[in-house]
């Protein structure tokens, strides 16, 4: 996603800087445009170094970047500054957006940078309000909210709570940075072939009792699975979540249930994959569980203390979910393999278990292994193609897997649907 930032003046523009940095660290390209009284709040030196991008604060600036997003390559002209940020932006945020900008919105004035911009707008543009409560109720303030939500803009309505004043409390107060960036992303991501499509993810690792207090698991954090659930989410699909020992936050519009062992997983999947038009499998579930775990503590010192355990297989739960998919059914398994014979074994995964594509990623390497933000993967499909997907954030990552999925929902609906130059794939 291409996010353009619009920061007017308030004391809520710290919140601003935050979201910049989530929108990069999940793999966003970002700009930032300011208002004069917003540099009184956080510099423009604050937003530069987070999203690698000059920062521009009037219409009459010269953009070094030439009106480019970061990662894009620069044209060979200097193109109008203001027109051509917004003209490539996927989503304009204005967050925080004071009175005094959502006044001039409204009227359609346009003398500054922010305001230019939206009036300039083709692509969504969606604004948060951020002010003291009784600025924000006066009726003149909800007037012009209402006029630019009749207009098409967006509105991110404010959270109640402490404000700027000393000891005041009310309405007014900016939701919180990944608030603010879940909406951009569900309005840039919004893909019509997936709204009334109704996608269960399975995600973390199952842990299975050795006892009361201990238990065999695996070091899946969730993040992909979470990832994928939020991204299809974001497309507009109803979404369930079957969260296997995670302790990250629940993505936003996901339904999360929470699990713990394979059977509890097992039982879980079998009610929500019946009834689902798409299945990504990306929890780590255990093969194999102790055969008699003590309902107890047990102490080394005890007699019944054991030298060895005893483990028996767990159900394959990915097997039995494509034994008995329905028609027009898609069932995406994922394969964390180590080291050399990923790919070969994901082929061979894909063919022994009847999926539609396996998801291979090798988690040998540190930087893309357990727990971490990034992940390379290689996605083997059904019709033989196999998609590389370079190194990225998983939410970028999470994207190429559901493209890969519309594909092949479109193949068997006799459509096309090849989205493979986008988000660093490579197919063959």
């Amino acid at each position: 996603m291409r996010l353009l930032l619009g920061v007017s003046g308030g004391i809520a523009a710290y919140k601003a800087a935050e979201t910049v940095r989530l929108a990069v660290k999940a793999g966003h390209s970002v700009r930032v445009i300011q208002t004069p009284a917003s540099e009184k709040f956080v510099g423009a030196a604050t937003f530069a170094a987070i999203t690698g991008a000059p920062v521009l604060s009037s219409e009459f600036e010269t953009d070094p970047s030439r009106g480019v997003y970061p990662g894009e390559p620069q044209p060979e002209y200097a193109p109008i500054s203001h027109l051509a940020l917004v003209e490539r932006a996927d989503v304009y945020l204005i967050a925080p957006a004071s009175a005094n900008t959502i006044a001039k919105l409204a009227a359609g004035l346009a003398d500054n940078l922010v305001t230019t911009a939206a009036l300039a707008a083709a692509c969504p543009v969606v604004i948060a309000p951020a002010m003291n409560g009784r600025m924000y109720l006066n009726p003149a303030t909800q007037a012009n909210l209402r006029t630019l939500s009749e207009r098409g803009i967006t509105v991110i309505p404010p959270e109640e709570g402490e404000l700027a004043s000393h000891g005041e409390r009310g309405i007014g107060r900016l939701p919180e940075p990944a608030s603010l960036l879940a909406a951009c992303e569900r309005i840039a991501a919004h893909d019509d072939s997936w709204s009334g499509l109704t996608v269960f993810v399975s995600a973390g690792g199952t842990r299975e009792p050795i006892d009361s207090v201990r238990y065999i698991g695996n070091r899946s954090s969730g993040r992909m699975g979470y990832a994928l659930a939020q991204r299809a989410a974001a497309r507009g699909a109803a979404v369930t979540l079957a969260s296997a020992n995670v302790s990250l936050p629940d993505p936003p519009g996901v339904t999360v249930l929470k699990v713990s062992t394979a059977a509890e997983l097992g039982v879980l999947c079998q009610q929500q994959a019946a009834q689902a038009d798409v299945v990504l499998m990306a929890a780590a579930v255990a093969d194999f569980r102790p055969a008699a775990p003590a309902d107890h503590k047990l102490k080394k010192t005890s007699p019944d203390a054991p030298t060895s355990i005893e483990l028996e297989p767990t159900a394959d739960i990915l097997t039995a979910i494509a034994a008995g998919r329905r028609s027009g059914q898609t069932i995406v398994g994922f394969a964390a393999e180590h080291g050399a014979g990923a790919l070969a074994y994901g082929r061979e995964k894909l063919e022994r278990k009847q999926l539609d594509a396996v998801v291979v990623n090798d988690i040998s390497r540190p930087e893309i292994g357990f727990d971490v933000n990034e992940n390379e993967v290689v996605i083997v499909s059904r019709d033989g193609c196999e998609t590389n997907v370079a190194r990225a954030a998983k939410e970028a990552v999470a994207d190429a897997v559901l493209n890969e999925v519309g594909r092949l929902r479109a193949i068997g609906e006799g459509e096309s649907n090849d989205t493979g130059t986008r988000l660093g794939v490579t197919r063959r």
